[in-house]
């Protein structure tokens, strides 16, 4: 016997799962039909995997890195060997690249943005599933390249490649420059693929000012991903050319320029530091807006302001190379365009901030990694106006104040919006909710943990101790061992993160349909949701008009009215 729900006021309308209950996770089973899959949200869990896994490596090589600096710092210590060096050298170039070719790039995009991309939009898919699944195995391939450094090999030039040294490193950098050529391609794919679903499967109603902000982000980073990376993987393979056919290209012994790497290199590497936190001021939009229960304040500003920042990105890259010899115009002009980039990124800000002002702000998990965001973002980009000027950057260049700048943008501001918007469509993606309590904790131990680890490193910069150094003087070594305390503290509640997702999986209750009340149309579909993402078509309306969603409490989660959507939709038309 069937029953027919009522069509004007359900638990999330175009929300019914598949007959019997099955949802994408079973829909079909057996491993190829993972290995073979074209269901964005399958290939999204599959990056999920792959992607928290070179996280795991990538952030234990960082522990591992701070474990030997803090024995550096004990009184009376012998002096370092060339061996403890070489190790050291290894273990921090590996730490880098996996984590900023293989997680900080592709995380938020890969995962979330596969997962949640096509239901925001209502669609069954993205626009080339093929296309899809072939950046799924293009990250995987390069990846394989890094795990064979790291298990038959070694790396020693630091993340960036920088020329001479890496033309003529003994160590696997052609292996590592492949490894990182491949990824590449996975990132171009996303973006493709990304754009053309915005373009081409936006439903009848949902014109560019009606897609949430999340989807305004993706698009921009989409942009960036498009443009730039081939400049990167021509760079890359210049390099291992030179290395493998002796052409002099970047090695000033064979006729070659080492500037000219660093003028490739930061091409594609400044707009890649968008293409990391772009997508993460994505996320805070979304739960700034569920979150405080109100209209995002100033939705046309953010979502130009994510246009604007993937633009200024391209034309900043010099500011890497203040102290290389180029012309002091050349430099005054990369520092005003560089001051320029603060305007749209504090313009999300201050409205994230508009959205909270008498908002109806609840203090779930997902919001506290929003407020963390904004206060470690808002100390990692004032810190960048800092080496903006080319007085205090000729200073402070190639010391810890730039070590503990770019962590506090690449990794924390990135991080916590990433965990955020996990724990946020989380309940979407498996059916299942998570500790509250353990969540908490664990925000708590990763928010002091954070801080404690990098905020001192301004200092120990600003006092002179050189980025990427296995040895330092007597009067750094506190600075190295309270960083390591941090480290240690942060690392404990990255793990409770992780046992919390997993126990949720096995122990979690079952999610309802919209446990937070959000508009956007993932919660007009069932937790998990069905292969196809909607058994009908689902209603558009404004993304973050959410007062058509009341709380049941026999729920725990919000149901929607369709005719109070409606009307409330057509009030907002006049």
């Amino acid at each position: 016997m069937s029953v027919i729900q009522d069509p004007v006021k359900v638990g999330g309308y175009g929300g019914q799962q598949e007959p019997g209950g099955t949802n994408y996770i079973n829909h079909s089973k057996g491993i190829m039909s993972w290995l073979l899959t074209l269901d964005h949200k399958r290939i999204g869990l599959m990056y999920m995997i792959a992607v928290l896994g070179a996280f795991l490596l990538g952030g234990s090589l960082a522990v591992v890195l701070r474990t030997m600096l803090f024995m550096r710092a004990a009184p009376d210590v012998a002096p370092m060997t060339p061996a403890a060096q070489d190790l050291y050298n290894q273990v921090f170039t590996l730490h880098g690249a996996v984590l900023v070719f293989m997680f900080i790039i592709p995380a938020v995009p890969a995962i979330l943005g596969n997962i949640v991309l096509p239901l925001m939009l209502g669609a069954k898919d993205v626009a080339f599933p093929r296309l899809n699944l072939l950046s799924w195995y293009c990250y995987m391939v390069g990846g394989a390249f890094f795990l064979f450094v790291l298990l038959n090999g070694r790396l020693d030039t630091g993340w960036t490649f920088y020329t001479p040294y890496s033309t003529s490193s003994t160590t696997s950098v052609t292996a590592a420059t492949l490894g990182a050529f491949v990824l590449g391609f996975s990132s171009i794919l996303t973006g493709l693929n990304f754009i053309a679903t915005i373009h081409m499967l936006r439903p009848a109603g949902m014109g560019w000012f009606r897609m949430p902000l999340f989807l305004w982000a993706l698009y921009a980073t989409s942009i960036i991903q498009v443009l730039a990376t081939p400049v990167l993987a021509i760079t890359l393979l210049l390099l291992a050319a030179e290395r493998v056919l002796g052409v002099g290209i970047f090695d000033p012994a064979m006729g070659g320029d080492p500037v000219l790497f660093q003028h490739f290199f930061w091409f594609y590497s400044h707009p890649a530091v968008y293409i990391m936190i772009l997508p993460a001021m994505g996320i805070i939009s979304e739960l700034m807006a569920t979150f405080c229960r109100r209209q995002i304040f100033g939705y046309s500003f953010i979502a130009f302001s994510s246009i604007a920042i993937a633009l200024l990105g391209f034309l900043v890259w010099g500011h890497h190379m203040f102290t290389s010899g180029q012309s002091a115009m050349t430099n005054a002009v990369f520092s005003l365009i560089t001051f320029s980039v603060a305007i749209p990124s504090a313009i999300k800000v201050f409205n994230w901030l508009a959205t909270m002002y008498k908002g109806s702000i609840s203090l779930a998990t997902p919001m506290l990694y929003a407020l963390a965001f904004i206060w470690l973002f808002t100390i990692g980009g004032l810190t960048g106006v800092f080496l903006g000027a080319l007085s205090l950057d000729i200073m402070a260049h190639d010391t810890y104040f730039v070590v503990a700048h770019f962590h506090y943008v690449m990794v924390g501001s990135m991080l916590t919006a990433f965990i955020g918007g996990m724990y946020y469509w989380w309940p979407k993606m498996f059916g299942k909710m998570y500790s509250e309590p353990v969540a908490k904790v664990a925000w708590f131990l990763i928010f002091v943990g954070f801080n404690l680890t990098f905020f001192i490193q301004f200092i120990a910069g600003s006092q002179g101790m050189p980025r990427r150094y296995a040895d330092f003087l007597p009067e750094f070594a506190w600075y190295h061992q309270f960083s390591t305390v941090g480290s240690y503290v942060l690392a404990i509640g990255l793990f409770l993160v992780l046992y919390n997702w997993v126990h949720s999986l096995f122990a979690g209750r079952k999610a309802p349909q919209n446990p937070w009340g959000g508009n956007t149309l993932e919660w007009h579909t069932s937790s998990p949701p069905p292969h196809e993402n909607f058994t009908e078509d689902p209603h558009v309306t404004d993304p973050y008009q959410m007062h058509a969603w009341d709380y049941d409490e026999s729920i725990d989660g919000y149901v929607y009215d369709k005719a109070k959507a409606i009307e409330l939709d057509q009030q907002s038309h006049h």
